[in-house]
């Protein structure tokens, strides 16, 4: 493989949360699929490259990345940014009311720098965010990973609603790797069952397929099913879970077959969920997990 500067260049915007819990207390929060996906990248060793954006007037996108060094910021302005509420209902975090005020200026293959990158990582938040044109430019500099999660997401009377993705056919033999979570499989497919979806999405052209369920990550490559169960001992930190899954996976992937991959990244994801916020350990500390728990 060829080395480049970066394993992943991660796309996509920093949210503004405010997150209320079920007993009332609130708290604000930066998030988003880059910073989730970040973090957990760059602490397990990987050189990482992120392209966040947001209203740089009201967020220091540099300064949310600071508490990682291997992570390069090229950070980009929107006149919005991503700002959302979350209401969670219930103490397991299960139920929630989201809104959002406001979104960033889309993504445009004329502001993504040249860099040099093995997977180009395409991590949006909502519909809109990352649009479709954005998917054969990524391919035609790296390999393509993509969070569905910007497809499939449509903001509408600032609540969160969810459509198919109109263009999947036409843009899933672009990507070589592809994240969904059970219930966005279910969306692209019509099936509830995850391997079966799984199949149904590499047939349609994505190479390498990752789906994410409370109790288990599910790979699929077109030849075989692997699976791996979560161990997480509490869910105090399941925000960005599946950000965390999927950037470890990838990442992982570029040197390691797909099981020890998929191990590594479900690990991860289990000991990260015990805390909240980004993941913030190191590799050692995952491999004391799988020692303990795998």
């Amino acid at each position: 493989m060829t080395m480049s500067q970066y394993d992943s260049l991660i796309i996509g915007e920093i949210a503004r949360d405010t997150n209320v819990d079920y007993d009332g207390t609130v708290v604000q929060a930066i998030g988003g699929a880059v910073y989730y996906s970040g973090f957990a990248a760059a602490n397990m060793g990987h050189k990482i490259a992120v392209l966040p954006k947001a209203d740089t007037r009201e967020v220091d996108l540099k300064a949310a990345f600071a508490a990682v060094p291997n992570i390069t910021v090229y950070p980009l302005h929107s006149d919005t940014s991503f700002v959302t509420k979350n209401v969670y209902h219930t103490a397991d975090r299960e139920r929630r009311t989201s809104t959002v005020d406001s979104m960033i200026s889309p993504y445009r293959p004329e502001e993504v720098p040249a860099i040099d990158a093995a997977i180009w990582h395409l991590a949006g938040l909502a519909a809109g965010d990352i649009p479709d044109e954005m998917i054969p430019f990524a391919a035609q500099h790296a390999m393509v990973a993509i969070d569905v999660q910007t497809m499939l997401r449509y903001v509408e009377n600032g609540g969160m609603v969810y459509h198919d993705w109109a263009k999947k056919r036409e843009m899933l033999p672009y990507i070589r790797f592809l994240k969904t979570d059970a219930a966005e499989a279910e969306i692209l497919t019509g099936t509830d069952d995850r391997a079966k979806a799984a199949r149904m999405l590499y047939d349609w052209g994505a190479k390498e397929v990752l789906i994410t369920h409370n109790s288990e990550v599910l790979a699929y490559d077109g030849k075989e099913i692997y699976t791996c169960p979560i161990k997480a001992r509490n869910l105090s930190g399941r925000t960005g879970r599946g950000d965390t899954t999927f950037a470890c996976y990838i990442t992982e992937r570029l040197t390691a077959d797909i099981p020890t991959a998929l191990r590594t990244a479900t690990a991860l994801v289990s000991l990260k969920m015990e805390t909240p916020g980004p993941y913030m350990g190191t590799r050692a500390d995952v491999e004391e997990y799988i020692r303990q728990f795998y």
